[in-house]
């Protein structure tokens, strides 16, 4: 019945289990129910946060692997991948925790849909590269569309020639409207710049996410006591964050399977 339960809805606690076996008649400790657990090979773990998906956007997902699948490695490293995230006020990240099997963590059911931006305390705009992080900045208004280019105009091609990308180099941005309004995509035309098409609602396949989560990680373990301080860290911590080796094509073909 433990294992039934939890893996009709692995979201139930140890105590719910206690309070239903209790109304059945049977008396069992929360110690007695991980054991059960974990003989069937089930485990608590945190809830992984994935991108809230609807049909389209996993369609969208499918055709963007199928399309790139077999790019070769370098030309994912000539990509410079860009994106924004806050850093939000620690300790106030909800979690929830699951009973999952090994290698189960993004089925469905154990995870918890998100979407882009929750609350948080300082806007960061990044970008980078398979050679390693390029510039960060704060943004510290409310971010509109000739914000966004004066952005990409002071620090994009700064980027690029601190990473030293070859010529032909591609930039990738998510579909944010600010992003994709008819004025950003004439001042990208103008500028040259040639731009990744991107499926929507997939800032898990953009590797700058394992750059944030680094950062968040290291920003956090120095416990920063106030905004400017918190400001500071974060930019001192993402010159640190080393160039990483990964293979795009791995992803693509998690996606396509």
């Amino acid at each position: 019945m433990i294992t039934r339960t939890v893996s009709k809805n692995p979201r139930t606690t140890r105590g719910d289990l206690v309070n239903e076996l209790q109304r059945a008649g049977t008396k069992v400790t929360k110690a007695t129910i991980s054991n059960t657990l974990c003989r069937q090979g089930l485990k608590s773990c945190s809830a992984r946060r994935v991108p809230l998906l609807k049909p389209v956007h996993v369609q969208a997902r499918l055709k963007f692997a199928r399309e790139h699948l077999d790019d070769p490695e370098e030309d994912w490293e000539n990509v410079i991948w860009s994106d924004e995230t806050k850093i939000e006020l620690f300790g106030k990240n909800s979690t929830r925790r699951v009973w999952r099997r090994k290698n189960a963590e993004l089925h469905p059911k154990n995870t918890i849909p998100t979407v882009k931006h929750g609350g948080g305390n300082i806007m960061l705009w990044g970008c980078f590269s398979a050679k390693g992080p390029g510039r960060l900045i704060r943004v510290k208004e409310r971010m509109n569309g000739a914000m966004y280019r004066e952005i990409l105009s002071d620090n994009l091609l700064p980027s690029a020639r601190a990473l030293k990308m070859k010529r032909g180099w591609v930039f990738q941005h998510d579909n944010d409207p600010k992003h994709t309004a008819r004025a950003m995509k004439e001042w990208l035309r103008k500028k040259h710049f040639k731009v990744l098409e991107w499926p929507s609602q997939s800032p898990d396949l953009n590797p700058i996410e394992n750059h944030w989560r680094e950062l968040k990680v290291r920003v956090a373990q120095r416990q920063p006591q106030n905004i400017t301080a918190r400001e500071e860290i974060c930019m001192e911590e993402w010159a640190k964050i080393p160039a990483t080796t990964f293979t795009y094509g791995e992803m693509l073909v998690g996606m396509h399977s």
